[in-house]
């Protein structure tokens, strides 16, 4: 068991403790998994603005002259055409073409390459990039702090703080100043909302999440409503509907690969499991991810087995909640692919009961990405 003396903190721990955070083990770290009830926060992360700590994610930067050519040998985007400032969303691959992790990456100015990449994944990743990285300068970002205020009211608060903001697109950055501190921002997060994602030095994280919490519109979010925002918003979560056993296509995120890396693209291939994934692009692949409304109000929880109309096995439940936005309960999970079709029958063994379930279209909600 993991002992609290044991756990990492965050620079805003004790902001949390001040506003009654529950606080968690996550990832090695002591997180606040709610604040005043995971409901609460969630309706008004999508009504106003909700501000939450992620600052366990790991920061890198990739530098160096070749920096683009290196990295989009591990990863299946288009990086040496990426404009300074855009940012795209992508995974690291195996040599299977399974999933080690999936990352946002960003291009600074100078052959400079921003990533964040899970908590939980990023000694595994910190080795990959070093194992497999020659002739760039890889350095982690230890003394920064990372949090998103996510929401409708997000950009107008921002604002106040940092004007130059206001103007950005989704998947867009900029650097800026804050209390006499650079800080690196981009329109983007992990709820389906509108909102940004800021990494500042951790000696001025705090002050600025207080700014931003004195405004009426912005509450302290938690895990636990995260959870339930990029689950309606269909995002996956590492270690539940992404693993190493998992390829892009097969995780229904064919979408993110660029099209300079596809069988007709001007680079093809050239990443870790790229003969399998573009095989699986042309000829389809055994098992899909899909979501799952489920008939009736009873949660079907992550592990549930997923079978089909003769009650045979055809996949399982990756994760599993109740959406309070939807007002419903909601899961994403594999199937077989012929089955992952929207509004495909099935049922979720639920207490050794099978309950009746519905392939459902992703997002469960709509993006409100500004564009």
């Amino acid at each position: 068991m993991t002992t609290t003396a044991s756990l990492l903190r965050t620079p805003l721990h004790s902001l949390h403790t001040e506003h009654n955070a529950r606080m968690v083990p996550f990832a090695g770290y002591e997180m606040p998994v709610q604040f005043e009830g995971l409901k609460s926060e969630h309706l008004h992360t999508r009504q106003a603005a909700g501000l939450f700590d992620v600052s366990h994610m790991g920061q890198v930067v990739i530098s160096g002259d070749t920096a683009a050519e290196a990295l989009e040998e591990l990863v299946p985007v288009d990086l040496i055409d990426l404009a300074e400032y855009r940012q795209l969303y992508t995974q690291l691959l195996n040599h299977e073409g399974g999933i080690i992790d999936d990352l946002m990456i960003t291009r600074w100015p100078g052959n400079r390459f921003f990533l964040v990449v899970n908590a939980a994944c990023k000694v595994k990743d910190l080795a990959w990039l070093t194992d497999n990285l020659g002739g760039v300068t890889i350095e982690t970002l230890d003394n920064q702090a990372l949090v998103a205020l996510q929401g409708p009211a997000a950009a107008d608060v921002l604002a106040e703080l940092i004007p130059e903001s206001h103007p950005l697109k989704f998947m867009h950055g900029i650097h800026a100043r804050y209390n006499r501190a650079d800080i690196f921002l981009t329109r983007s997060g992990y709820t389906g909302e509108d909102g940004f994602e800021i990494s500042l030095p951790a000696s001025v994280a705090e002050t600025f999440c207080r700014q931003l919490l004195a405004y009426h519109d912005v509450k302290p979010v938690g895990l636990g409503a995260r959870d339930t925002l990029r689950l309606e918003a269909g995002l996956c979560l590492y270690g539940h509907d992404l693993d190493e056993t998992v390829t892009p296509v097969s995780a229904a995120l064919t979408w993110s690969i660029s099209k300079a890396r596809r069988q007709d693209g001007a680079r093809p291939g050239g990443y870790p499991g790229a003969d399998r994934i573009l095989e699986q692009m042309a000829k389809g692949c055994e098992r899909r991810r899909v979501g799952i409304h489920v008939n009736g109000r009873a949660p079907v929880r992550e592990g549930a087995t997923l079978l089909d109309d003769n009650h045979i096995p055809v996949g399982h439940v990756t994760s599993g909640t109740f959406g309070p936005s939807v007002d419903a309960p909601i899961a994403m999970g594999y199937v077989d692919s012929a089955l992952a079709k929207p509004g495909t029958n099935l049922f979720a063994v639920v207490r050794d009961r099978p309950l009746p379930v519905t392939v459902a279209t992703l997002p469960f909600i709509l993006h409100r990405y500004v564009r």
